[in-house]
């Protein structure tokens, strides 16, 4: 069976194939929800087409067959169908995203940039953007025989306080992602909050005075992650970045936090934190540990519902990682969430109709409290009103603003236009 797919992108035909090109392109085009594994044989072919108006026409053709014929075929064809459909309206609005974001830099010169944490959610996705707009990823590796094996690896152990200074030579700008997991069952103890104060502080530190005794041989930027956990439980107090630190462990974490990576300024180093909300995908983080009860139409709000989630889709999160590489005038704390964080209730309102299921089960405080503790209070019951107001005065243009675009694009639920839908036959 055939399936054909065309889109029409914005950009000139030169730009779509090169990014077609470059490493990480596969990766960012594949998305993270299942897909089934139900072809026995796919023959994928693409051609692009300039439409005259200086963008390009992208025919997509996929020959596919099950491994059964008659009533079994019959029944699988639908599904591969719809299957197609959300993989390549994803994958449509992914390429548009990422030539949208690299655009805005196209005229500045391709850059060399080391990662931690290129294991993490955010990381990963960041690595793969970055190498699909050119620019060079050099990635922060915690075993030496790894970082001499591996094509673009520097060798750091924070616990130790080591790292491969001289690896970092040439660099432009270094990203630092890594640290202790925040959440993690059953709840916080003792070494746990001693872990993740310590893997922030003490790695940050390695980075902040490694990148500063380099001076002008090393990165003269570093993009250091923080959270919007600095503001502790605001209700909803709009929270910009001149408001005060709240209070708890993790605003105390926070403040740690940035106050080292802070120390990389007396250096002439341009430091960028950023109070970042959770950012969605369902490959981690906040929204893939709410999908399971959710998608088993048993989600519901939390406490009361009314604690506000700072929301960012993920795109937008490696595309504001890259702003505050490129944008020299950017620095000191950003809040980096999108424009309009919404109540606990409503989040669980969204998720409940981009996936089609009720949310008529909430989650009281007492459950939280008794099951995960202080862990629970502070992660999942505390909210902060963010508002990305450093971002948006410094010209960063949202790719998504509306929670519902967002899950449903990370999710493969996009609502299809049918005059652009594939057609199988």
């Amino acid at each position: 069976m055939l399936f054909r797919h065309h889109s029409r992108l914005p950009f000139a035909p030169e730009q779509v194939f090169a990014w077609h090109a470059l490493p990480g392109a596969f990766e960012r085009l594949a998305p993270r929800w299942a897909i089934p594994r139900i072809l026995r044989r796919m023959a994928h072919s693409h051609r692009f087409e300039p439409d005259g108006d200086g963008g390009t026409h992208v025919f997509d053709e996929i020959e596919w067959e099950v491994p059964a014929a008659g009533a079994v075929d019959a029944l699988a064809a639908p599904v591969v169908e719809r299957t197609l459909e959300r993989l390549f309206a994803f994958r449509e609005r992914r390429l548009c995203n990422d030539l949208t974001l690299h655009g805005r830099w196209r005229n500045r010169p391709r850059l060399a940039i080391a990662i931690t944490g290129t294991g993490g959610l955010i990381g990963s996705a960041l690595r793969h953007f970055l190498t699909t707009g050119g620019h060079r990823v050099v990635s922060l590796v915690r075993s030496r025989d790894r970082a001499i094996a591996q094509k673009d690896a520097v060798y750091w152990s924070p616990d130790r306080d080591e790292i491969d200074a001289e690896g970092l030579r040439g660099v432009d700008a270094i990203v630092h992602l890594a640290g202790e997991p925040l959440v993690q069952l059953p709840r916080w103890t003792a070494e746990k909050k001693r872990r993740i104060l310590e893997s922030r502080v003490r790695g940050t530190e390695l980075i902040a005075s490694t990148v500063a005794a380099l001076h002008d041989d090393g990165p003269t930027t570093l993009v250091s992650a923080s959270a919007v956990g600095y503001y502790g439980d605001r209700g909803d107090m709009v929270l910009t970045e001149e408001a005060n630190p709240g209070k708890g462990f993790l605003a105390e974490v926070v403040q740690a936090w940035e106050g080292a990576a802070r120390r990389a300024r007396g250096a002439g180093v341009r430091v960028v934190v950023l109070r970042s909300g959770p950012a969605l995908s369902p490959a981690g983080g906040m929204l893939e540990k709410t999908l399971v009860p959710f998608r088993m139409g048993i989600g519901g709000r939390v406490g009361s519902g009314r604690q506000y989630v700072p929301w960012l889709d993920l795109d937008d999160m490696t595309g504001i990682i890259l702003h505050a590489i490129m944008d020299e005038k950017l620095q000191g704390p950003v809040n980096v969430c999108a424009p309009h964080p919404v109540p606990n209730a409503t989040f669980a309102d969204v998720l409940g109709r981009v996936l089609g299921r009720p949310t008529l089960i909430p989650v009281p405080a007492l459950v939280v409290q008794a099951v995960l503790g202080e862990m629970g209070r502070e992660t999942i019951l505390a909210g902060q009103r963010a508002k990305p107001a450093r971002l948006l005065q410094s010209g960063y243009s949202f790719l998504f603003r509306g929670l519902e675009e967002s899950l449903r694009f990370q999710l493969g639920r996009t609502t299809s236009d049918p005059s652009r839908m594939g057609e199988t036959r």
